[in-house]
C-alpha cells in the first residue's frame, strides 16, 4: 500500500491579508484530506507545527515514502504585494514520478480553482523539500495569501482543494478514489486459518498481514468486492467475502 509523507507548513509568521497565518490554514487542508486518504487506501505520516522544513526533510527521508507532499500558500514580492493570483506545483527536474505527481495535483486544482489558466506544474532545485527529499516530491503554493480572492478561495474551499488533491493521489498510485464515510467495526469470517491484508485491491498484491477468524476490523471505505480497513493499527484492502459487518 502507498505511503505518503504529509507536510503542511510549519511557517507560522507568514500572514494571511485576512487573518490567519500559512502555517494555520495549510494544516487545516491536511486535516480535511486525512480521511480522504485513509477511505481510499493511502497510509501517510504527518509533520507537526512544531517541526521546521529541515526537520520535515529528515522525518521524511528517515522512513521509507513513495511520495512527498508539501502543502504551502504562496506571497508576491513586496513590489507587487497583493497583486498576484495563481497555484504553482513544483517537481524536482528529471524525477519522472515527481512530474507525474505534480501534473496530476495540476489538473484536478483546475476543476476546482477560478482562474484554471493559472495552474501550473513546475520544475525547481531551489525548494529544500523538493532538492533535499529523497522521495519524488510535490511541493505545492496554493494561491497567493497577500491576495485577498486567493485567500478566501483557500478558507472557504478546503473540502473541495483536499478533494480533488487526493483525487490526484489516487490516480498516481493507481488506487480507486473513495469517498469518506463513518468506520463501520466488522470481523473477520473464514473458515480457515487467516484472511489476507493487502496493500492493493488485487489478490496478487503483496501481502501486508494475516487477520485471523473472528478478529475485530474497521471498514474506511468499499470499492466493488474489496473493503479498506484498518485491522491492528495497519490500513490495507481485504476481500468483502470473507468479512461480517455487525
Amino acid at each position: 500500500m502507498p505511503i505518503l509523507y504529509l507536510s503542511p507548513s510549519t511557517q507560522e509568521n507568514n500572514l494571511y491579508v485576512n487573518s490567519g497565518t500559512e502555517e494555520e490554514w495549510m494544516n487545516r487542508l491536511a486535516d480535511r484530506m486525512e480521511p480522504y486518504l485513509s477511505a481510499s487506501g493511502i497510509r501517510f505520516d504527518r509533520n507537526t507545527p512544531e517541526m521546521t522544513a529541515a526537520s520535515s526533510i529528515r522525518a521524511s527521508n528517515d522512513g521509507n515514502y513513495d511520495l512527498h507532499l508539501a502543502l504551502h500558500s504562496n506571497a508576491a514580492p513586496d513590489s507587487r504585494y497583493g497583486e498576484l493570483r495563481g497555484i504553482l506545483v513544483f517537481y524536482f527536474p528529471g524525477s519522472t514520478e515527481g512530474q507525474t505527481a505534480a501534473n496530476l495535483v495540476a489538473e484536478n486544482l483546475k476543476t476546482v480553482y477560478p482562474l484554471p489558466n493559472l495552474v501550473q506544474a513546475r520544475s525547481t532545485t531551489a525548494i529544500g523539500e523538493v532538492r533535499r527529499v529523497q522521495a519524488p516530491s510535490v511541493f505545492l503554493e496554493l494561491g497567493y495569501h497577500d491576495n485577498p480572492d486567493d485567500a478566501a478561495w483557500i478558507k472557504s474551499n478546503l473540502d473541495p482543494i483536499a478533494r480533488s488533491i487526493v483525487m490526484a493521489l489516487t490516480e498516481y498510485f493507481s488506487l480507486p478514489f473513495l469517498e469518506p464515510s463513518p468506520a463501520r467495526p466488522a470481523v473477520v469470517d473464514v473458515n480457515w486459518g487467516y484472511l489476507n491484508i493487502r496493500d492493493r485491491p488485487d489478490p496478487t498484491a503483496q501481502i501486508l498481514a494475516h487477520a485471523y477468524d473472528g478478529a475485530p476490523l474497521s471498514i474506511l471505505g468499499q470499492w466493488k468486492n474489496w473493503y479498506v480497513v484498518q485491522f491492528d493499527g495497519l490500513t490495507g484492502w481485504a476481500s468483502a467475502d470473507f468479512i461480517t459487518l455487525i
